[in-house]
């Protein structure tokens, strides 16, 4: 009953939205990238790829993640339907 409370109330949005702040905190304070850095790397890959396929800027979600002592670049690109840009 909760999870449905939450989905109306709009607390887990806000809940996300705050952890993704703190993930990219904890991101500048580990790999020395500044958040302006992380959008400006993210808009030069969106652009290079829109060049080659059809993408939806606004469902793409980048984030580094973290295993250990390896950090990778981690992309998830939605790409539009074929003949669709």
């Amino acid at each position: 009953m909760s999870d449905w409370f939450s989905r109306f109330s709009g607390k887990t949005k806000s809940a996300d939205e705050a952890k993704e702040r703190l993930k990219l905190v904890l991101i500048h304070d580990r790999t020395d990238l500044t958040s302006t850095a992380l959008e400006d790397m993210k808009d030069e890959l969106l652009q290079v790829i829109s060049n080659h396929v059809s993408i939806d800027p606004s469902k793409v979600k980048i984030t580094i993640m973290h295993d250990g002592r390896e950090q990778r670049l981690v992309a998830d690109i939605p790409l539009k339907p074929f003949g669709k840009r």
